[in-house]
C-alpha cells in the first residue's frame, strides 16, 4: 500500500491521508484515562505508522497531563528524521489550577507553547492549534499571540479545532485584516453519527481553502461494533458518553446499516465508517486514535475502500439533526 499525501488546505504543507492521534499514549494511573498505553506499548504503534508512510501526528498539551507529548516526541526522534514528520499539538485546556494555566490568553499561549516544545523535544511545532474557542479572551489577543509564535519560529503553521462557523470566520477575517498568520486547518467533529459540520463548517472550509482533519471519525469506537456492544473504554469514557449517549432510533439505524454494508463487502465496520469520512469532500486527513496494531491496520486498509453512491446514500439516510456537541 502506497501512502497518499495531500496539501493541508491552501498551505504548502504535505500531510499523509491519515493522521495518527496520540491521545492513547500516556502513563496509566497518573492523570490519564485508564485505557491509555504506556511508552513501551505506544512505540510499536508509532513505528508501524511511520513504516506505513504516516507523517502526521497529533497530540495536545493536556493529553495524559503532557505525557502524550513526551512519548510522541521521543518515539519520533528515535524512529524518524525531524524534517520527515509533521508534529501537531494543541493548547487551551487547563494544565494547572492557577488562573492563567489554561485558555488562550497571550500569557497562557506563550507558556503552553514553550512547555510543549520541551516535552516534544523539538525546536518547533509544525501545526500549533487552539483546542477550542476561549470566550474569556478576546480573539484578537489570541490571534496576535499565535502570529508572534509563528514569527519567532516556534511554530510553522496554526490551526483551529471545534467551534461555531461564525467564530472561525471572524478569526480568519481578523487575521487577514491585520496581516497575521491565518489558520490553515480545522480539526472538527465528524463521523456517521455526528454530521452537523456539514451545515456550515465543511462548506466554509472548502470556500476558504482550509484543510479539514476530523477528530473521532469512528465515534470513539461506536462505529466499530454492533449497536449495544460496549468495551472497557466506552464504559469509562465520560466524554464519549456525552457525545454518543443518544438512544434515538436513527442512531441505531446508522450503526445497523453500517454493519450490513460492511458485512456485504466482507469488511470490518471500522473500515467502512472511516472510508465514509475519507470520501467527504474537503476532508484532508482524519485523525485516528488507536490502542492496538490491528486498529491501525484497519485504518490503513480503509484508504483502499471506495463506497458506491448507493452505499453512501444508504449509510447517510437514517441520520437526523443532532444537538451541537463537542465545542467545549
Amino acid at each position: 500500500m502506497t501512502m497518499e499525501y495531500r496539501r493541508l488546505g491552501k498551505s504548502g504543507l504535505s500531510v499523509s491521508r491519515l493522521c495518527l492521534g496520540c491521545m492513547s499514549f500516556g502513563e496509566p494511573g497518573k492523570g490519564a484515562h485508564p485505557w491509555v498505553l504506556d511508552e513501551a506499548a505506544s512505540r510499536p504503534i508509532i513505528r508501524r505508522a511511520l513504516e506505513a508512510g504516516i507523517n502526521f501526528f497529533d497530540t495536545a498539551n493536556i493529553y495524559a497531563d503532557g505525557v502524550s507529548e513526551e512519548i510522541t516526541g521521543r518515539a519520533l526522534k528515535d524512529h524518524a528524521r525531524r524534517d520527515e514528520v509533521v508534529i501537531a499539538t494543541k493548547a487551551w485546556g487547563r494544565w494547572g489550577k492557577g488562573p492563567n494555566q489554561g485558555g488562550l490568553s497571550r500569557k497562557a499561549l506563550m507558556q503552553a507553547v514553550d512547555d510543549s516544545l520541551r516535552r516534544l523535544g523539538t525546536d518547533y511545532i509544525d501545526l500549533y492549534q487552539i483546542h477550542r474557542w476561549d470566550p474569556e479572551t478576546p480573539i484578537e489577543e489570541t490571534l496576535e499571540a499565535l502570529n508572534d509564535i509563528v514569527r519567532v519560529g516556534k511554530a510553522r503553521y496554526i490551526g483551529a479545532s471545534s467551534m461555531h462557523g461564525w467564530q472561525f470566520q471572524k478569526a480568519l477575517m481578523l487575521s487577514e485584516r491585520n496581516g497575521w498568520t491565518k489558520f490553515v486547518s480545522m480539526q472538527n467533529h465528524l463521523n456517521l453519527l455526528y454530521r452537523e459540520e456539514e451545515r456550515e463548517m465543511l462548506p466554509q472550509c472548502l470556500e476558504e481553502g482550509i484543510g479539514v482533519i476530523p477528530w473521532s471519525p469512528l465515534a470513539r469506537g461506536r462505529l466499530t461494533r454492533p449497536w449495544g456492544e460496549t468495551t472497557t473504554r466506552s464504559q469509562g469514557d465520560r466524554f464519549g458518553q456525552l457525545l454518543y449517549s443518544r438512544t434515538e432510533e436513527s442512531d441505531r439505524l446508522v450503526v445497523d446499516t453500517l454493519s450490513a454494508t460492511a458485512s456485504a463487502r466482507g469488511l470490518p465496520m471500522a473500515q467502512v465508517a472511516l472510508a465514509w469520512v475519507l470520501g467527504k469532500e474537503g476532508v484532508t486527513s482524519p485523525i485516528v486514535g488507536v490502542s492496538k496494531l490491528a486498529q491501525l491496520d484497519d485504518a490503513l486498509a480503509a484508504m483502499t475502500v471506495t463506497l458506491s453512491p448507493e452505499e453512501t446514500g444508504a449509510l447517510e439516510a437514517p441520520y437526523i439533526p443532532h444537538p451541537v456537541l463537542g465545542l467545549m
